[in-house]
């Protein structure tokens, strides 16, 4: 490809407008860095396999990748000798150059390249822009390509000023994968090499230890070791969790805990099916939002389709549609832990945090406008309480609202407007801060998503609480005011936990497998040293089992010191160890799995101790 001449002061205007696009919260250098890599990137790829055709390559979380047809699958030996290569063209301070080109020259510039061409006639009509990304009606894009040494690409930008502002040791490519040329698995097959940019070595080097990290708590294998969960693709379905007993037993607490902190605040608790009429879901306006991520329609009682229920609020509206309501039956607060389905493509599913079957701890609170705003804080507060209660302290708070520029919301200016001023007023009396971001909101309303950070400083949205003036009016509902007139109530979704399956999932990665002792699955393991104390053992678990504790007795033929180390991986909290000594005084010899022993104390004083630790549900282990 050849170069062009480049015009500097329409290159400084090109460069100045490319600047908008870095996205919300991105660091700007690191964004400039890291597609500026994808380039150089793309252009050694070029190089290892003359005829390549590239696709896209845009920066991403911690990195940046590159779509590729290739005439093979890349190896290892391959993805070394593009990392040397992508060094050197870093320490050629190679400028990066950008020029807008009419459609008839991109065409001529990118003619072997397919996957460009597709991208130049969607932003020759002004439907996308260079991702291939949809673009608002009225938005009618530049095209632009940027060089740097012979590589040329269609792309908007923003980038370094040269190569050598990235530093060489500071590069690296990371992996292989396989991805549908935009995102659908009808279009052909790509190869994506992912790669990984930052502003120095020690930069790179923390990040990669902190995947090392993420490597030991990934809750796939965690999940395995400790008995969680299970995935049998083959027999059951990818993306459906089996949750195995001491994955219960997390559940059941979760739940247990979340209900009574319900029932303190006054939620009804409600139970629904698993499927129901297309009908309910067109009504709702879910069906022709969300139709490719549900599961097909199954045809029943003389071609009435039913659907796998998707989402739990519109079974909610219809139990608030089973009686006539007035204005003191308000606020009315349903919450269920109901399960629901979403069609996942299979190369998207992921152990516990990317599934197709997930339970949602949903509630939803039909209530009268005077009450939104008390309402909207209590769901804040409950939110919070769970955070706190599990140690997830560190997160940002994200308001999203509609994008000016889509079309995919409904109802009126003036109802978005109520829902969002009413989250905003909400907010004025917490003091952790907040975020207004465009596009995140739900089709039917603004909400407020909570982003947590967990201990390898990795960003999860979980709990969010959404407002929503829509519903209600699509299903007509109604309560009767003090003017003995019909009025619409305003309903709020919330959920804290979000999805079970992806929580536990989270948690398990946040804490290492190591639960607190009121959620792990056992809490307690009694060691005899030898067989002669194994009917001791046996005792203290009986009377610890009695005051709802759980616990069990390592009897096996194994050596004392291996008993422990065999609880420490199986992450229990706490192991009484007991031989002559505790069995003549009726004592236990207390270890923490964090590895420190607390020496020997009466049965009486550990229950007391541990059974208020549970009961205060605290992150402590003593």
């Amino acid at each position: 490809m050849s170069t062009n001449v480049y015009d500097p002061e329409r290159e400084a205007e090109l460069k100045a407008e490319a600047e908008k696009y870095i996205p919300p919260g991105y660091d700007p250098d690191l964004y400039k860095i890291r597609h500026s890599a994808a380039h150089i990137m793309a252009q050694a790829v070029m190089e290892r396999f003359p005829g390549a055709r590239i696709a896209i390559g845009p920066p991403v979380k911690d990195g940046f990748y590159y779509d590729f047809e290739l005439p093979r699958s890349p190896t290892e030996e391959d993805l070394a000798w593009i990392e040397q290569r992508m060094k050197e063209i870093i320490k050629g301070k190679h400028r990066f150059h950008v020029r807008e080109v009419s459609v008839e020259e991109a065409r001529e510039l990118f003619k072997d390249q397919p996957y460009k061409l597709e991208l130049i006639e969607g932003l020759a009509r002004g439907q996308y822009d260079e991702y291939g990304n949809k673009l608002p009606e009225d938005q009618r894009p530049k095209i632009t390509v940027y060089q740097h040494d012979t590589f040329i690409d269609l792309c908007r930008g923003p980038h370094v000023e040269h190569t050598g502002q990235i530093k060489a040791n500071a590069v690296k490519v990371m992996r292989v994968a396989g991805a549908y040329w935009r995102g659908d698995e009808k279009n052909p097959m790509l190869t994506r090499i992912y790669g990984t940019a930052w502003r120095n070595r020690v930069e790179l080097e923390q990040y990669l230890k902190r995947l090392e990290e993420a490597k030991k708590r990934d809750h796939r294998r965690l999940g395995k070791d400790l008995a969680i969960f299970a995935i049998e693709p083959q027999m059951v379905g990818p993306g459906l969790v089996l949750w195995q007993p001491n994955g219960a037993v997390i559940r059941d607490q979760l739940e247990r805990f979340l209900k009574e902190e319900q029932i303190r605040r006054g939620y009804q608790p409600v139970y629904t099916p698993h499927i129901a009429k297309v009908e309910l879901f067109k009504t709702s306006g879910h069906y022709p939002y969300y139709k490719d991520s549900m599961f097909p329609p199954m045809v029943v009682d003389e071609n009435e389709e039913y659907l796998l229920k998707p989402m739990n609020c519109p079974f909610h509206i219809m139990i608030y549609k089973q009686h006539l309501r007035s204005y003191r039956d308000l606020p009315i607060r349903f919450a269920e832990f109901g399960t629901v389905y979403r069609f996942e493509q299979s190369g998207e599913v992921s152990g516990m945090t990317r599934v197709r079957g997930f339970t949602q701890d949903d509630a939803h609170l039909f209530c009268r406008p005077d009450q939104l705003e008390d309402e909207f804080k209590s769901v804040v507060e409950l939110t919070l309480k769970v955070f706190r209660s599990l140690g997830l302290t560190d997160f940002r708070a994200r308001v999203g609202v509609r994008d000016p520029e889509s079309d995919k919301y409904v109802g009126s200016d003036e109802v978005w407007e109520q829902a969002t001023q009413a989250i905003l007023n909400a907010l004025n009396d917490y003091d952790f801060d907040y975020t207004v971001e465009e596009g995140e909101a739900a089709f039917y309303g603004p909400k407020l998503d909570f982003v947590v950070n967990d201990v390898l400083g990795r960003e999860w949205q979980l709990g969010t609480v959404q407002v929503d003036y829509n519903l209600p009016q699509r299903f007509d509902l109604t309560y009767i005011g003090e003017d003995n007139q019909p009025h619409r109530p305003v309903m709020i979704h919330r959920a804290p936990f979000g999805s079970m399956e992806r929580f536990v999932g989270i948690l398990i990665e946040h804490l290492n497998g190591a639960f607190p002792p009121w959620l792990a699955p056992v809490q307690v393991v009694v060691i005899p040293i030898a067989d002669r104390h194994i009917e001791y053992a046996r005792s203290v678990a009986a009377r610890l089992f009695q005051q709802d504790l759980r616990v069990k007795v390592d009897d096996s033929a194994n050596r004392m010191n291996a008993k422990i180390r065999a609880a420490q991986m199986q992450k229990i909290p706490y192991m009484l160890i007991v031989g002559d000594k505790e069995v003549e005084e009726e004592t236990v010899a207390v270890r923490l799995r964090s590895g420190e022993d607390l020496g020997a104390m009466p049965v009486g004083e550990f229950e007391a101790k541990v059974r208020q630790l549970v009961a205060q549900r605290t992150m402590d282990l003593w």
